[in-house]
């Protein structure tokens, strides 16, 4: 009843709302009907648009419109302007507020919604309360009900989110079927079909009563008479609404009950599929051996011509001699959103004579793929080997150890059961949970392989460029495999720098530039033709088997001399045997490398871990292809270990799977390693497990601002080993952060008040601009701070430590 009056009212609602139109059409509006007269008033003072209209278009998920506030006893109910969106209720002093001032946001999922009158409402969550009053007690109406739908569906998106298990196998997240997207689409109807329900039950006993009133009143008898009839007809109109809602439950049950046969019987068929695909590619791997072993024999021509059939497709071999390579033939598995394919290794001698031969959707020169020409390394030699490394090490003389990691002993549980759904960065931890280094000096971990940037300076291609930016963004993720300790959050104002110019040629700063949501801004500049720039927020949710790390924000990389732009976003990160067992780390996800200026792209697969797989651990594939969709490359490798690249020389389209993927097979030359990773230091288990760069990065250093992570106390304390201490430093750091977060509240209040702009909290180094080639709002170095330091003048840092 109550959403009819909405939709009387002119209310918006979204597409699952829309349908529940004519299941309430038949349904007289009480508020309509009988009072009339009670709209918004003209002049916007109602809940409304400027003449008591509809607070927000139909079709629309928003509902918008003016409400009175409380805000003190000083200036009682203020008129304010309230949207509600994506179950979420905000407000603003003015619609032009909308476009940059939020005043507050209360979350409905966890809101009590009471009325304590016919024109007030309560919303509480947890520690905020507000009190609103409407101008009529059927504008107040209309909001009731838009808000208990909206708290509805945020409680099924809400329920429905954690429901989702970092655990679970790929397959059952990639292929899920018709019946079980039906299931779910029925669950949320009958919630719309439960929520109207209630309502009905509630305005509909409302009606009822009033009835009943009017059945006390001295009335005519044929009034009367008419009275009853319409009370029996609401009472059967109740007992109705009921029994449609019993209906649908009973069904989705059934439905429910039989969807688990065939799942059962689905997966069976799943893995049938899946065995009869290894078998034939064993058969096609033996077909070519003994394809080779012909070729070999005596009185048989060399130059004859072979098939190579595999399970997935069907590569045409050319003419030429047997290779040993081709016993080296890889498979790789189709990523879920990228195109399917599949890599065959090739014979570079063949290749060479015959490259002219060449045909397929997509064609490459092999005679490219040399040693003395490319800056690749081939695939028999590791990029990084001892001599490398030694030519690597900085002049200056690091130190190569910390302080053994003290073994004390921590009840997790009595910490982290009371941590389920809560953002993670708005709980006090101990430093047990810690490891002795700071978010931006993890984030600056990321430039230890800036070698391979280095490297893709010297390439000519763009796609080649393209393969070791793409090595790049993998080897940020080889140092979290065994740290699956918490990283200190930074403090508001709080830098890192690391200025390694000299002996690297980069150097690096980062910014603590917001505490609630937590974001850092990151600037790398290197005389060796290469800028990096990123924001940084990192949202993470406890779900109590696992934690999910989901880093937000893009990374920019721009080579000085080309001009070519990189732009990639960072995979999900997920931290399993919270509770029980050996903790873990696992990346999942896709990666999208795009060159702005040429177009080019990269699209990076991290599989996530499955006990039922037979795939590699931590795998990563992808394509590299040019701007006209043409593939150039196929990476491979994991992102604990090292990254190849294998040229492609030819191309052509397979069969098509099961799943109604178009397999493309790629004929490449042998894989060369772009990247591979530095062994950890001695004794890196009781270091936390960093690796050699790590162990540096909080080395004391002289010269650096006051803010610096190097001197922050409480993590000095915890990694000299006194770690009590540095739990006592840290809440005093904490507290210390709040109370001047609650002078900047008083500040902006104060500033309200008075009717002037408060702009927050400025960044010293960074400034905000919006990004020309995504659009975004991001945090860019300014300058300044090299220049600080060369004149030691720190007078513009703030006290935070």
């Amino acid at each position: 009843m109550g959403k009819a009056a909405a939709l009387c009212g002119g209310g918006g609602g979204n597409g699952s709302t829309r349908g529940l139109v004519s299941l309430l059409s038949a349904v007289p509006c009480l508020a309509c009907q009988e009072l009339p007269a009670m709209s918004a008033e003209p002049g916007g003072r109602g809940g409304g648009g400027p003449a008591g209209g509809p607070p927000a278009a139909p079709g629309s998920d928003t509902y918008k419109g003016w409400l009175f506030k409380w805000t003190n006893y000083l200036k009682g109910y203020q008129r304010r302007w309230f949207v509600l969106s994506n179950g979420l209720l905000s407000y603003y002093r003015t619609q032009a507020e909308m476009a940059h001032t939020c005043r507050g946001t209360i979350n409905l999922s966890t809101a009590h919604i009471d009325t304590e009158d016919s024109c007030n409402i309560v919303l509480s969550n947890g520690g905020r309360t507000y009190h609103l009053k409407a101008n009529s007690e059927v504008e107040r109406q209309r909001w009731v009900t838009a808000l208990e739908l909206a708290k509805a569906k945020a409680i099924r998106m809400r329920n429905n989110q954690s429901d989702d298990s970092g655990d679970e196998e790929p397959a059952s997240q990639s292929d899920k079927s018709e019946l079980h997207s039906t299931l779910k689409t029925l669950s949320s109807k009958l919630e719309d079909l439960s929520t109207c329900n209630d309502l009905i039950a509630k305005h509909g006993a409302a009606l009822q009563r009033s009835l009943s009133e009017l059945e006390n009143l001295k009335l005519p008898a044929e009034s009367g008479e008419k009275i009853k009839a319409v009370n029996e007809r609401a009472t059967l109109f109740r007992i109705t609404s009921n029994a449609m809602i019993n209906a649908c439950r009973d069904f989705l049950d059934l439905a429910e009950t039989h969807s688990r046969k065939w799942q059962r019987m689905l997966q069976y068929e799943r893995e049938q599929r899946i065995r009869l695909e290894e078998t034939i590619e064993q058969l096609a791997k033996q077909h070519n051996s003994l394809e080779r072993a012909c070729r070999g024999a005596p009185g048989l021509s060399s130059s004859s011509t072979g098939i190579t059939s595999t399970a997935k497709g069907s590569v045409q071999s050319a003419k030429g001699e047997a290779s040993d390579e081709d016993e080296e033939t890889e498979y790789f598995d189709a990523m879920e959103d990228a195109p399917a394919f599949i890599t065959v290794t090739a014979d570079p001698k063949h290749h060479r004579r015959s490259g002219s031969n060449l045909s397929g959707a997509s064609e490459g020169h092999p005679e490219d793929w040399n040693l003395e020409d490319s800056v690749f390394e081939s695939s028999n030699q590791s990029s990084y080997n001892e001599s490398t490394c030694k030519d690597l090490l900085p002049k200056k003389r690091r130190r190569t150890r910390i302080p053994d990691k003290p073994n004390y002993s921590l009840n997790l549980w009595s910490i982290m059961k009371n941590c389920i759904g809560k953002e993670l960065s708005k709980i006090p931890m101990p430093v047990n949970f810690n490891e002795p280094l700071s978010m931006l000096q993890r984030l600056t971990e990321d430039l230890e392989y800036h070698e391979l940037l280095d490297k893709a300076v010297k390439c000519e291609s763009s796609t080649e460029q393209m393969c070791f930016v793409a090595a790049f963004s993998v080897s940020s993720y080889s140092t979290t495999v065994h740290r699956t300790a918490k990283p200190f959050n930074p403090l508001l104002g709080e830098t890192y720098e690391l200025d390694r110019l000299e002996e690297f040629g980069f150097r690096s700063l980062c910014e603590q530039v917001s505490h609630h949501p937590p974001a850092a801004a990151h600037h790398v500049y290197s005389k060796r033709g290469w800028t990096l720039w990123q924001e940084i927020t990192i949202a993470s949710k406890f779900r109590g088997k696992y934690l999910s790390i989901m880093p937000l924000g893009a990374i920019h990389l721009e080579f000085h001399s080309s001009g070519n732009h990189y732009v990639w976003r960072k995979v999900t990160s997920t931290v399993h045997n919270i509770i029980v067992g050996k903790l873990w780390i696992d990346q999942s996800g896709e990666i999208e490398i795009v060159n702005h200026k040429s177009k080019d792209k990269c699209q990076l697969k991290f599989t996530p871990y499955s006990y039922f797989s037979r795939d590699v651990p931590r795998k990563v594939t992808g394509v590299v292809s040019d701007a006209d969709g043409k593939a150039h490359y196929v990476m491979s490798g994991t992102w604990d270990e090292k990254m190849e690249c294998s040229k492609i020389v030819q191309s052509s389209h397979g069969s098509t799977s099961t799943e109604g993927k178009q397999k493309t097979v790629y004929q490449t030359l042998s894989p060369k390693v772009l990247w591979k990773k530095y062994p950890l230091p001695e004794n890196a288990e009781n270091m936390y497990f960093f690796s050699d760069l790590a162990l540096t990065l909080n080395e004391p250093e002289e010269r650096v601002a006051p803010t610096d992570s190097r001197l922050r106390p409480d993590q000095r304390l915890m990694e000299s080993g006194r770690w009590d201490e540095a739990n006592v430093e840290k809440q005093r750091l904490e507290e210390k952060q709040r109370a001047v977060r609650r002078r900047r509240e008083a500040e902006a209040v104060e500033a309200l008040e008075e009717g002037k702009d408060y702009e927050g909290y400025i960044p010293l180094w960074f400034e905000r601009k919006v990004d020309a080639v995504t659009g975004e709002l991001i945090c860019v170095y300014k300058g300044g701070y090299w220049e600080a330091k060369d004149k030691q003048d720190w007078s513009t840092c703030p006290d935070i430590f």
